[in-house]
C-alpha cells in the first residue's frame, strides 16, 4: 500500500473519539508503517491526532517490548536521539510517547527512566551529575506531562529517584502551564507542601486542560492545590 495513503489512513483514524477502536484498527496495518505514521502524528497541530499517537505507542512498544524487546528499545533511542541537539530536531512528542510505553512496560521504564528524568536535571558540580535539561518551554510541558503521568502512576518508584526535588525547580518558571504541570506532577508524589510554598500559586483559580487515558479532562487548579497542601514541607 502507499505510503502516503497509510499515512492518511492512520491519521485519520486517530481522529476518532473511542481510543480502543483506534488502536484495534491500528494494529491492522503493518508495524513499520504504523510506527513511521505515529512519529510524524506526534507533531501534528491536531491534539486529538497527536495524543492519541502518544496512547497507540504506549500500546504497541509495550508489547513489543514483551516479544521483540530489542525492537523496542530500538523506538526508545529514535525518541532519545530527536531530543538530542545533534539531531537537529526538537523531539516533539518524544517525552509523552517514552512516559506512556514506560507507564505500560516495566523493562523499559527500569531501562529508560533515568533518562527521562534527566531532562529535568541541569548538570551538577559532581562526577556524574549529567543533566539533559530541556529549555524549551514548549517541550517542557511534554516532558512535564510525561514526568506526572509516571508520578501519578508510580508516586514511590519516583519518589524514590527525587522527583519532587526536581519537580520545584520549575516553581519559577515564566510559562504558566509549566508551573501548572510540574503543581500537577507533585500531586501525584503524595507530598505535601507549606502555605508559604504554595502561596504564590493560589491565586490561580484556572483549570488544567490534561490528557488522561485518552480523554481531556479539565482539572481545577485549586484541586491540585488542595491536595498538596500540609502544614510543612
Amino acid at each position: 500500500m502507499n505510503r502516503r495513503k497509510v499515512k492518511k489512513e492512520i491519521f485519520e483514524i486517530l481522529k476518532q473519539a473511542e481510543l480502543s477502536e483506534i488502536t484495534a484498527q491500528v494494529s491492522k496495518y503493518p508495524r513499520s508503517s504504523v510506527i513511521n505514521a505515529l512519529f510524524m502524528a506526534l507533531c501534528d497541530t491536531d491534539e486529538d491526532v497527536r495524543w492519541h499517537a502518544v496512547s497507540c505507542f504506549g500500546e504497541l512498544v509495550s508489547s513489543m517490548a514483551e516479544t521483540e524487546p530489542e525492537a523496542a528499545r530500538v523506538i526508545m533511542r529514535r525518541f532519545l536521539w530527536t531530543l538530542n541537539d545533534e539531531s537537529g530536531g526538537i523531539g516533539w512528542g518524544a517525552p509523552e510517547a517514552m512516559a506512556q510505553i514506560m507507564c505500560k512496560s516495566s523493562l523499559l521504564r527500569e531501562e529508560y527512566i533515568h533518562m527521562l528524568i534527566s531532562y529535568t536535571q541541569e548538570d551538577g558540580d559532581e562526577l556524574f551529575q549529567d543533566g539533559n535539561y530541556l529549555e524549551l518551554p514548549m517541550i517542557q510541558r511534554g516532558l512535564l506531562w510525561g514526568i506526572g503521568t509516571l508520578c501519578h502512576t508510580f508516586p514511590d518508584e519516583m519518589n524514590s529517584r527525587g522527583c519532587s526535588r526536581d519537580l520545584r525547580n520549575y516553581m519559577q518558571a515564566d510559562d504558566q502551564q509549566v508551573r501548572r504541570l510540574a503543581l500537577w506532577a507533585l500531586s501525584g508524589l503524595e507530598v505535601f507542601c507549606s502555605e508559604e510554598f504554595l502561596e504564590p500559586f493560589t491565586a490561580d483559580e484556572g483549570l488544567l486542560n490534561i490528557y488522561v487515558d485518552g480523554v481531556f479532562l479539565d482539572v481545577p487548579m485549586q484541586s491540585i492545590y488542595q491536595k498538596l497542601r500540609a502544614e510543612s514541607v
